[in-house]
């Protein structure tokens, strides 16, 4: 097999190719053409490579886009239990979605700061709610369960939405990807529940550091815009009851009172009932 033939079986570049059957007649100086040719491959190369990863990151906001979190089993197992709880309930009226701030609706314990069930059974089990909060959960995970078919069974008059706070932990994608984010959270329920209202709630204050308070503060006052006059959905930035003076009140948090201490970010059975009682006139109008 001759040089250039040897080169071609290894490589699939057409114009090097091209430059070594038209030059194979020419003993060394055909080496020489193929090595010129292959610098100039390189130096093409060399200019695409650091461009396609960028355009690639600017393209895909992973805060608008379905993550699984099937790889986690609790995750999994409570994912079927919810398909299975929409087939056997369809008719529930009201679904809440989001993260673990709405999973804690069912939390109980022997302290009275644990014992939250009451307050859901009080403002919302009337309307045969449907509780599909996940701890750990971002816009990202909760755009996949709707569309792996939470809501696929259910026909509710209301959906109610607290999700973005994890977007701010550990992935750590501000307003800039949350926005969208949320965005695509409320675009996919309508798409799946096109005769539905939304209530979306702004993301909790919490006290876990300075940026994730600006940007919270960015990410409410956005969606307070794009939705003021939105028919379908009304927003309600209702994590001011949790505030004094301005500031998250730890007092009405779970997480400080933990062994050890954590940042505020779980309201506890205070908080989660200054919640609900600020949002029944909505709840009640929306559900008529």
């Amino acid at each position: 097999m001759a040089p250039h033939s040897r080169i071609e079986s290894k490589h699939s570049f057409p114009f090097i190719n091209y430059i070594n059957v038209r030059c194979g007649s020419l003993g060394k100086s055909s080496t020489m053409t193929r090595i010129l040719g292959f610098m100039l491959l390189g130096t093409v190369l060399a200019c695409i490579a650091p461009v396609r990863p960028a355009r690639s990151r600017s393209l895909v906001n992973l805060a608008a886009a379905p993550i699984s979190r099937t790889n986690l089993p609790w995750w999994r197992t409570r994912f079927e239990q919810t398909l299975y709880t929409a087939r056997a309930d369809p008719g529930a009226k009201l679904v809440w979605l989001g993260d673990s701030i709405t999973q804690y609706w069912q939390r109980t314990g022997p302290m009275n700061r644990d014992n939250i069930l009451p307050i859901w059974d009080r403002y919302y089990a009337p309307y045969n709610a449907l509780d599909f909060g996940f701890v750990g959960d971002t816009t990202a995970s909760l755009i996949w369960r709707i569309d792996h078919g939470q809501l696929a069974q259910l026909h509710p008059k209301l959906v109610i939405i607290l999700i973005g706070a994890n977007n701010l932990g550990a992935p750590h994608w501000g307003a800039r990807d949350t926005i969208p984010g949320i965005e695509a959270v409320v675009a996919d329920v309508h798409r799946h529940l096109p005769k539905t209202r939304i209530l979306l709630l702004g993301i909790l204050p919490s006290i876990r550091s300075p940026w994730i308070t600006i940007e919270t503060d960015k990410i409410n006052a956005r969606l307070a815009s794009i939705y003021t006059r939105n028919h379908l959905v009304t927003y309600r930035n209702v994590g001011i009851v949790l505030e004094r003076n301005g500031q998250p009140d730890a007092d009405l948090y779970m997480d400080p009172f933990f062994s050890p201490p954590e940042p505020a970010l779980h309201p506890d059975r205070a908080g989660m009932t200054l919640i609900a009682k600020a949002l029944a006139p909505t709840v009640s109008a929306l559900m008529r």
